[in-house]
């Protein structure tokens, strides 16, 4: 592994793959947005709270929960909900379980009261949008489309609060390839399947392909299909530097590099495209 300080390269070789990347898939939430900051602590607890209906929660199942909750990162919203029908049903504390639908509106409801603040103060001026975004996100993504990369993005968050979200952040516009939020009605906004559909649409090499996030789930698929993996491992609460959790878990998902967050652009940008 070389650490540069700023960029750390994870996989042996991995420095010869640079340099041919022309379309760059970005994950949304802890990625690049920042308005969602803090969901696992609206999720984990709606998850604990269903399954023993409000009962202190043995420690075995608090941590089963956790460690879904991280495991999962980055998959459609409607899956994790699938997870916890199970759990409730499995557990046998709670009764018979709610559809996971129901337990995604409840989990949504909880977690927009916490975001709808945040979006309104970006909306109303109160707050710059970079002040809801990772240190150096907007200048990352405006460089990568000026060098002529094709962006698209993926979330496991709805499609209509994906696309509001990234107005919001002034984000939008620099999305030409698309933007895939989830669809519960199909799966074909699955972050797997868009990558697969990129590399297909476009017959491309791996090396062609960039595949940015901070959850394991696009990192895994970007590696499969041999696309190269960039594992943003940041504090969000800083909105930099190094979260040591993220490296852990990034670094475990097989990604080929590792950044803390993207305040080193223009250095980032031309070690990837090439100088």
């Amino acid at each position: 592994m070389e650490d540069r300080g700023w960029l750390r390269l994870e996989k042996p070789g991995i420095q010869e793959r640079l340099g041919q990347i022309r379309h760059v898939l970005f994950d949304f939430d802890g990625t690049l947005s920042l308005l969602r900051q803090g969901w696992e602590g609206v999720m984990i607890p709606l998850m604990v709270e269903m399954i023993t209906r409000g009962a202190a929660p043995a420690p075995e199942i608090d941590a089963e929960v956790r460690d879904y909750v991280d495991r999962s990162t980055g998959i459609l919203t409607i899956k994790q909900m699938e997870w916890l029908v199970e759990a409730v049903r499995r557990h046998g504390l709670a009764g018979e379980p709610e559809t996971a639908a129901a337990y995604k509106r409840i989990y949504l409801g909880r977690l927009e009261e916490r975001v709808k603040n945040r979006r309104q103060a970006v909306m109303a001026g109160l707050v710059k949008p970079e002040e809801w975004m990772l240190s150096g996100a907007a200048d990352f993504v405006r460089a990568l489309a000026e060098r002529g990369a094709r962006l698209y993005l993926a979330s496991g968050s709805d499609h209509a609060d994906v696309e509001r979200e990234a107005g919001v952040l002034g984000l939008r516009a620099y999305f030409n390839g698309g933007i895939y939020g989830a669809l519960d009605e199909d799966e074909s906004h699955g972050k797997e399947r868009v990558i697969q559909a990129i590399l297909d649409d476009h017959r491309l090499g791996g090396d062609q392909l960039l595949v940015v996030g901070d959850g394991p789930v696009e990192i895994r698929e970007a590696i499969s299909r041999r696309a190269i993996a960039l594992g943003v491992a940041s504090d969000e609460i800083a909105r930099s530097g190094w979260n040591a959790h993220k490296v852990e878990r990034l670094v475990a998902a097989g990604a080929d590099l590792l950044v803390a967050d993207f305040s080193q652009s223009d250095r980032l940008v031309a070690a990837l495209l090439g100088s």
